[in-house]
């Protein structure tokens, strides 16, 4: 019988990429790489929140010089090139990226203006379509892989966040297009689709404190768990995927939103 190993074991000095760091599931899957020993570039627009990251990364065992923090904005493209040019001065390769970077910006068919599709579609498709394309020769060098953060809105859609829902459709079929175009270079390219997290990304598209409680109490009987999920449970399989025990996963996007997808009004 074949040893017991530990899959995330293969994560140990492997350098990771995390896009929108320095908050929510970001930040604790670089808290989780980190714990795994793995070196991370942690990105970011606030430098305050990114440096909050890291500390926690360096408490969960991390040494201070495996964790370089880079300012960034990855809807620009000089932005993503000197992200991960960072990466490759500071460990020499690049085996994982992680592109989690993403807003909700609300509003229905009838309301959204062309302002709101832009934003939306530049921070969480624009985005991802960037950073892939500037690590993916590294990536081939490394036989590496990406994990991208999409949503349960890209498997169904939910009203009053209509471009949002789009712009998460669109990372599942960029997820799938990439794995094809680069499964033979030995590139794996999945995704995850969390349900309602409890994250900073609701109050910052614009609920108020009360109406948030309110939405969360509500998101217990829309999920099939009967409760909401935390940044831990989607970090746990963002690392599953980047590590050998995904090894024939590609092309795949995996729900973590405790059955919401499954779900069907009655």
């Amino acid at each position: 019988m074949a040893a017991n190993v530990n899959f995330l074991d293969s994560l140990k000095d492997k350098v990771v990429i995390v896009t929108g760091a320095s908050s929510g599931i970001g930040a604790q899957t670089a808290v989780h790489f980190a714990k795994l020993g793995s070196q991370v570039v942690i990105t970011g627009r606030n430098a305050e929140n990114l440096e909050a990251t890291k500390k926690k990364c360096i408490e969960a065992g991390a040494e201070s010089n495996k964790i370089i923090l880079v300012i960034g904005d990855v809807t620009k493209a000089s932005d993503c090139k000197a992200i991960v040019q960072k990466a490759i001065d500071s460990f020499g390769r690049l085996d994982c990226l992680v592109n989690n970077a993403g807003i909700l910006v609300p509003g229905s068919v009838e309301v959204a203006t062309e302002d709101d599709y832009n934003k939306q579609m530049d921070a969480n498709v624009k985005s991802v379509f960037l950073m892939t394309s500037e690590a993916t020769p590294h990536l081939i060098a490394s036989k590496g892989n990406v994990v991208n953060v999409s949503s349960v809105c890209g498997i169904r859609a939910f009203p009053g966040i209509c471009v949002y829902n789009m712009s998460k459709a669109a990372v599942d079929q960029f997820t799938e297009s990439a794995a094809l175009d680069l499964a033979s270079k030995g590139v794996r390219v999945n995704a995850v689709n969390p349900g309602v997290i409890v994250t900073e990304v609701h109050k910052r598209a614009g609920m108020n404190e009360e109406q948030y409680q309110k939405y969360l109490e509500h998101s217990k009987t829309t999920h099939a768990l009967g409760r909401v999920g935390n940044v831990e449970e989607v970090a746990s399989v963002i690392t599953f995927l980047a590590s050998s025990g995904a090894s024939y996963i590609t092309g795949a996007h995996i729900p973590v939103d405790g059955g919401r997808h499954a779900m069907c009004p009655r």
